[in-house]
């Protein structure tokens, strides 16, 4: 991973600068989760609470604001 510049980037930079690093991180989370999908065993697991963060770290990444990094600590700190 990048590390930050000293100076603060504006949106556009931040864009630039990351977009190809969070699209593969978000294809390799997907294949991931298309794997499991596809395992004849996948029905076992509905409830593990592994899956369960998963689904709720994408439904916050989904959702709007600047703190979406804090809420999914947060998440993975009340299991």
């Amino acid at each position: 991973m990048r590390t930050a510049p000293m100076h603060p980037m504006n949106a556009s930079q931040v864009l630039d600068t990351y977009f190809l690093e969070v699209r593969a991180r978000l294809i390799e989370v997907a294949a991931t989760l298309d794997r499991i999908d596809r395992h004849p065993g996948a029905a076992a697991i509905k409830n593990d609470p592994r899956l369960a963060f998963i689904h709720g770290a994408l439904d916050i990444l989904a959702g709007a604001g600047p703190h979406r990094a804090q809420s999914i600590q947060e998440l993975y700190s009340l299991k």
